[in-house]
């Protein structure tokens, strides 16, 4: 970002409505939340974007008889989903605030990370309103796979504000990534190794003694309900346990980056790119040896569907006509949302593809015009999200799969021509980006003026004291 500018002279002005008339620079919007001179990051980022584009419009725009395709490919390519972003995510804080420190106060550092974090939250609570008021009518079974069970979906306003989906979860791994750095790497580890092996088993318990409360003449327990809320939330897409096991391991990937970075040899890089690579594939095979049963819905009681929801996706990939002598048996624990085999099996996923990354861009800088581009999508992936949302109810149950890829292609470039022009011509102004960046410097500027008053009062009260 804009650090590059003496701090102290960007503090001069006590006036924050001057301040925020400065025109932020436009890397600062595509650079928020990436670091610098790593050009795999947001390569990773613009590829899994465009997968995430193609599963939110397959959800709406698949023809009936293509359906089940949504439900066959949805969690085999869940890698490129949510628990990659969350790991980029972490790991990119970590990359950021390592850089910032000895610059930067330590004060303005944490503002910045928090005001961040605190502002995707909100844009997901906002997506959680929206989610439970309409989420269950707007999109019929199979693909309503995470919609909340009545009994939940029925919390008032403002409870229905709460629910980890990826934005919610983003916003909090931001916070919790910048927290951890006050716990050493091994320390971070254990914690996120326990919370993977046994943060199903606490969900699930506290799951179902919540569902007990709602039998006749059983006891409220507000302790249990409390957790379960906090834990699995109405909107369970990504829940806390075991998902927040992602950032703490994250996180000490993430220093290891920044070590590598800082030395600035290829060497480091192919150190670091190995490190990836083992650590990935070890990841992998441990999920999948863990989590290699299948899972299906009609063995399972309703409790434990409501818990791992990808199982019922097992139900309409079923629900094809073209081959009806092929059916799915089950999906594999390591593909479903929740278990600790997804964790590990994400986890390595996501350290194989950075690795994979890594080598082609950064370590032999293969790079050409598709790869750029996916280094744009990447920079704004953000608004990319967002927007995606405007065109998911455009059609209805009406492609096949031939005129489904041209649509989806075809909205993929036009999104990412507009954010462009927006960028380039207009300086990103309005772009979520560019409120983040925004957000930043308010929270900067307003605690330099507090010091600035603290300091001043401070000063003239002085003399009085030493007068009494």
């Amino acid at each position: 970002m804009s650090d590059n500018k003496d701090y102290e002279l960007d503090s001069e002005s006590p006036d924050i409505f001057n301040y925020l008339r400065e025109e932020i620079p436009v890397e600062d919007l595509k650079d928020y939340a990436s670091p610098k001179r790593l050009q795999s990051i947001d390569f990773i980022k613009g590829f899994a974007i465009i997968f995430i584009i193609f599963a939110h419009t397959s959800a709406e725009w698949f023809s009936s008889d293509w359906a089940f395709l949504h439900c066959v490919l949805f969690p085999i390519l869940d890698v490129l989903g949510p628990a990659l972003f969350v790991f980029l995510s972490a790991l990119s804080v970590i990359f950021s605030v390592k850089r910032k420190q000895g610059i930067l106060p330590e004060v303005v550092i944490r503002n910045r990370v928090l005001s961040r974090g605190i502002s995707i939250m909100l844009i997901g609570a906002l997506f959680n309103l929206l989610y439970s008021l309409t989420g269950e009518y707007l999109m019929p079974f199979p693909f309503n796979v995470f919609s909340p069970p009545h009994w939940i979906a029925s919390n008032p306003f403002p409870l229905n504000l709460w629910g980890w989906n990826i934005l919610f979860f983003l916003g909090f791994t931001q916070i919790l990534s910048y927290l951890s750095l006050k716990l050493d790497k091994r320390t971070r580890i254990f914690l996120g190794l326990l919370i993977i092996f046994f943060g199903p088993a606490v969900r699930e318990i506290i799951f179902y003694s919540t569902l007990e409360m709602y039998y006749p003449f059983q006891e409220f327990d507000f302790i249990i309900y409390f957790l379960n809320f906090i834990i699995s939330s109405p909107i369970p897409q990504l829940p806390l346990l075991p998902w927040i096991s992602i950032i703490f391991i994250s996180t000490v990937f993430g220093e290891y980056l920044y070590n590598s970075m800082m030395k600035g040899t290829k060497q480091e890089l192919i150190y670091l790119s190995r490190i990836f690579g083992i650590w990935g594939s070890i990841f992998l095979i441990c999920g999948i040896l863990l989590g290699f049963r299948l899972d299906n819905p009609n063995i399972l009681d309703p409790g434990q569907s409501t818990l791992y929801t990808f199982i019922d996706l097992v139900l309409c990939a079923n629900d094809q006509y073209i081959i009806p002598e092929i059916r799915i048996p089950g999906i594999p624990e390591f593909m479903v949302r929740g278990y600790a085999s997804n964790i590990l099996y994400l986890i390595g996923w996501s350290l194989l593809l950075i690795a994979i990354s890594l080598h082609f861009l950064d370590i032999k800088e293969k790079r050409n015009h598709f790869t750029e581009m996916l280094v744009f999508y990447g920079k704004v992936s953000l608004s990319l999200f967002l927007f995606v949302f405007v065109f998911d109810f455009l059609f209805y149950d009406v492609f096949p799969i031939w005129f489904f890829v041209i649509a989806t292609l075809g909205i993929t470039g036009l999104l990412g021509f507009l954010m462009y022009i927006w960028m380039k011509y207009f300086k990103g102004v309005g772009s979520p980006e560019w409120i983040m960046v925004e957000i930043s410097r308010i929270t900067q500027k307003t605690e330099e003026s507090i010091k600035k008053t603290e300091e001043s009062i401070k000063q003239k009260i002085k003399p009085k004291m030493e007068n009494t």
